[in-house]
């Protein structure tokens, strides 16, 4: 499984948000503080929004904020929310009917690391990557 960059930005904007709990953060600070275009902020903010993970006020005073406390957000949230479902090969996804699983002899291999990866990315909190952010060499 290979993450992309909008998966990464989507981590880092969030982490950026969570530092800030009590503000309005706009886009531009953001843009400016994670060396992160604006355009691709915005295209970020979308899938984000309509999860329900972020909340936005337009205006002068205006930016984005968490809906939620950052120990109750997820990393595997906020992957999902930007990229959908998160499997290791595309015949794991939901609705997915692959003819050959019935004599895919990899098959558990792959169902076993797609499990792993889940487990993994549910079990991360927002929370614990902001303790990390602010490490040395992190």
């Amino acid at each position: 499984m290979k993450f992309s960059t909008r998966d990464r930005y989507a981590l880092r904007l969030m982490v950026e948000l969570a530092n800030h709990p009590k503000d309005l953060v706009p886009l531009k600070e953001i843009s400016d503080a994670q060396g992160i275009s604006l355009k691709y902020l915005e295209q970020i903010v979308t899938p984000l929004s309509k999860a329900g993970l972020l909340g936005s006020v337009r205006g002068a005073q205006g930016g984005y904020r968490l809906l939620r406390p950052a120990e109750d957000i997820t990393a595997g949230e906020i992957l999902r929310a930007v990229e959908g479902e998160l499997t290791a090969i595309p015949c794991l996804g939901t609705g997915v009917d692959c003819p050959r699983r019935c004599q895919c002899y990899t098959l558990d291999f792959w169902a076993g690391l797609n499990e792993t990866i889940n487990r993994y990315v549910d079990g991360v909190t927002l929370a614990q990557l902001c303790v990390l952010e602010g490490q040395p060499d992190a």
